[in-house]
């Protein structure tokens, strides 16, 4: 169900970008580097995350349908416990959903209406499953690094088995896809040092293009 509230149509003439990529592909780490040279980043995964926080405002709707067991001592959502759930029970999967996806929405418009910088970055790691994302941004961005390199990363960042970070990854829409999908590609196999010149590259193009989309249709070349 859609809630009410702004809509990222909100900026017709802004330009936006649809960040993307699988688990441990480095969408933080590439959002970083856009931001520090201006851009508006947005990231739907910390909305998400702040909506299920102790107290967050999805958590009354979460504990209602899932029970005060999927939460926290301290009122947050248990993560561990719910992604174990949700990857044993496809029904719960679209019941959470069904909870975060509109307040992740809403909260996602609200912040672009604030955005400052000359283009907006909108980091989405579902973007190609939603299915709706491709109509709101001018273009996606795929970071993209090997499989194995995914696993290790997340292994060590998150303490999950090799078995777990599968089936994560099972999850998600295949690489190959992701990279059909996209039309820029930052790879993220080689340390920040590899990374740099492949995000001034982009920046670069993306304030090209945020310049002329801010010129009136009637004035472009």
């Amino acid at each position: 169900m859609e809630t009410s509230g702004p809509t990222l149509s909100s900026h017709p003439h802004r330009f936006a970008v649809g960040l993307t990529g699988g688990i441990g592909c480095g969408k933080s780490t590439v959002a970083d580097l856009f931001a520090a040279r201006g851009a508006a980043v947005i990231d739907t995964d910390q909305i998400a995350h702040s909506l299920t926080a102790p107290h967050g405002a999805a958590m009354p709707a979460l504990v209602a349908e899932f029970g005060p067991g999927y939460a926290t001592p301290d009122g947050a959502l248990d993560r561990a416990k719910m992604r174990a759930l949700v990857f044993s029970d496809p029904s719960a999967r679209a019941r959470l959903e069904g909870i975060l996806h509109p307040r992740i929405r809403e909260a996602t418009a609200a912040a672009a209406l604030i955005a400052d910088g000359p283009y907006t970055i909108f980091v989405v790691p579902l973007l190609i499953e939603s299915g709706t994302w491709r109509e709101r941004v001018a273009r996606v961005l795929a970071i993209d690094c090997s499989e194995d390199t995914q696993v290790a990363r997340v292994m060590a960042r998150n303490g999950l088995s090799e078995e777990q970070v599968r089936a994560i990854m099972a999850a998600q829409v295949t690489r190959t896809r992701r990279l059909e999908e996209a039309d820029d590609v930052i790879l993220n196999d080689a340390g920040i040092d590899a990374l740099l010149p492949q995000v001034e590259r982009l920046h670069r193009f993306y304030l090209d293009e945020a310049a002329r989309l801010a010129v009136p249709p009637s004035q472009r070349l």
